[in-house]
């Protein structure tokens, strides 16, 4: 029976996960093709649902821990997703954040640094994805994966920092925009942050193996 819940509440993890990516896919699309019904509908029909969803599993692991009293790497397993489900929740936060700056910017001329910022979300993106099937998985190769591409986003999210200085340098009417610019790549970056946590706990939790500040990551 104990397995049989630990499933579900892993299918659970899962739906969850899916549905904040989903999020954050549409707050770059809406971005990208400056739709605001698009970005709206994130944030009025989205987010209560991914508060929901959250409380809902975090419910489940605690009934599941007061009803079956998991040991070993049955309470590792369920304490994961407690965490996860935390860190997932967080990520919704940060990709309201993107949505909000993304009505912003689709009101207003383009600064021309869409492509980067594209890159970056599709890069973020994939690690979220990575990072959740590595937990589901044990993958440790794959959450291994998700720690070397931080290190991608950062030096992406530098670059466009980089050039928003000087556009902001250059011209003053730019600031406004730009830091609209930057509150997106510094949501990207944490959102790849929090993926780099749960990988670092997969492998914590597979191999006994801690590697925090990404020293076997990179």
């Amino acid at each position: 029976m104990l397995r049989e819940k630990l499933t579900a509440l892993k299918k659970e993890l899962i739906e969850y996960a899916n549905f904040v990516q989903n999020m954050f896919d549409k707050s770059i699309k809406g971005l990208q093709k400056k739709d605001g019904a698009i970005l709206q509908d994130i944030i009025k029909k989205d987010e209560p649902k991914a508060n929901r969803e959250e409380i809902q599993l975090d419910e489940l692991c605690t009934v599941l821990i007061a009803q079956y009293e998991p040991r070993a790497s049955d309470l590792r397993t369920v304490l994961m997703i407690l965490k996860i489900n935390n860190d997932l929740e967080r990520m919704a936060d940060h990709v309201i954040n993107i949505t909000e700056s993304s009505l912003f910017l689709i009101e207003r001329p383009s600064m021309g640094m869409l492509d980067d910022v594209v890159k970056m979300s599709d890069l973020t993106s994939k690690m979220l994805q990575n990072s959740v099937d590595s937990f589901v998985n044990r993958d440790v190769e794959k959450a291994r994966l998700v720690c070397r591409t931080d290190r991608q986003v950062n030096e992406l999210r530098d670059k466009i920092v980089e050039k928003l200085i000087s556009l902001m340098s250059a011209d003053s009417h730019n600031v406004e925009r730009a830091l609209h610019l930057m509150r997106i790549t510094t949501n990207l970056e944490r959102i790849s942050d929090l993926t780099t946590n749960i990988c670092e706990d997969v492998i914590f939790m597979v191999e006994g193996q801690v590697i925090k500040h990404h020293h076997q990551g990179e």
